[in-house]
């Protein structure tokens, strides 16, 4: 793909998602560009979803500008398809996009679509919703939900929400069923299930997940002393976690479900509610993600 071939690809773009300077300074570059690049801004899940299907034959790049639930949004369209997917993040955590090499960079990026190399990866499934990077529930998903009723965006009020929802937390019971295998049965602070290493801004939740190897990470965190929080936020932050006696790590290729009375779940830090039982499995390999020249992922390059 050359530079004639550019506007094959389409930016959906949420004008209001993101945070300062992303979600000023990005819609006027894109503005800029319009004679090279196609763009369109959706204001809701639905408007995205119905313009992807009806521009699916004139594209072969999608890029999702916005945050976390933007990029989740746009990737849930393509799963399965030949299509390629790229992100242009403008969020808080960027967690697909730092996992990636994506960069809030529009000439960078333009010269990765030119060069059209792209990865194949796995996407999780909970109930019918596709996660990319990770999903759970207790403290992140408690965190998830206060940070979307909140008025301020940005990284500090997500510290903000952690910290009043950590002082606040209480652990949650929790039934895990692995296809064939005897049920765990746990009260934990954290069940997260991970396709990526981290939760966004370099938190790596998972430091040995792949996107790419078929496997889901399972992380199961013990309640422990709220005292040695910060030595915890310091191994989640040099992918040290393992280290820690409250930790286990498990890692499947079955289908599993989680049993709870709670139903404050996240998926890829987006608030989300399930009632009753959450199915969980993998697909592997339904996914092409445009290769940046900034990824450090060992995952092959597809043609």
């Amino acid at each position: 793909m050359g530079c004639e071939e550019l506007n094959r690809s389409l930016f959906i773009l949420n004008p209001n998602a993101g945070v300062i300077p992303a979600k000023l300074i990005i819609p006027k570059l894109l503005e800029i560009r319009k004679n090279e690049l196609s763009c369109f801004k959706s204001l809701s899940i639905d408007e995205s979803g119905t313009h992807i299907k009806q521009s699916f034959d004139k594209f072969d790049v999608f890029i999702a500008a916005g945050g976390d639930g933007t990029v989740r949004t746009v990737a849930a369209e393509l799963v399965g398809s030949q299509k390629v997917f790229g992100v242009l993040p403008m969020g808080s955590g960027n967690g697909f996009a730092k996992e990636f090499g994506f960069r809030t960079n529009i000439s960078s990026l333009l010269s990765d679509i030119k060069k059209a190399e792209s990865v194949k990866i796995d996407v999780i499934e909970l109930n019918d919703q596709v996660c990319l990077n990770v999903a759970g529930v207790g403290l992140d998903s408690f965190v998830a939900h206060s940070f979307d009723k909140a008025k301020i965006r940005g990284l500090w009020s997500y510290i903000w929400q952690t910290f009043m929802n950590f002082f606040l937390l209480k652990p949650v019971h929790i039934t895990l069923q692995i296809e064939g295998e005897e049920p765990i049965t746990e009260d934990l602070f954290v069940l997260s299930i991970a396709n990526t290493r981290q939760f966004g801004n370099n938190a790596f939740i998972a430091p040995e997940a792949k996107p790419n190897d078929g496997i889901i990470d399972i992380v199961l965190v013990k309640p422990f002393p709220k005292i040695i929080a910060p030595l915890f936020v310091y191994r989640l932050f040099r992918g040290t976690m393992k280290n820690s006696k409250y930790i286990r790590y498990i890692k499947t290729d079955k289908p599993f479900t989680i049993k709870t009375n709670e139903t404050r779940f996240h998926i890829d830090g987006e608030a989300i509610e399930f009632k009753g039982d959450v199915v969980v499995n993998i697909k592997k390999d339904v996914l092409k993600v445009l290769k940046t020249k900034h990824s450090k992922r060992p995952v092959p390059v597809s043609s």
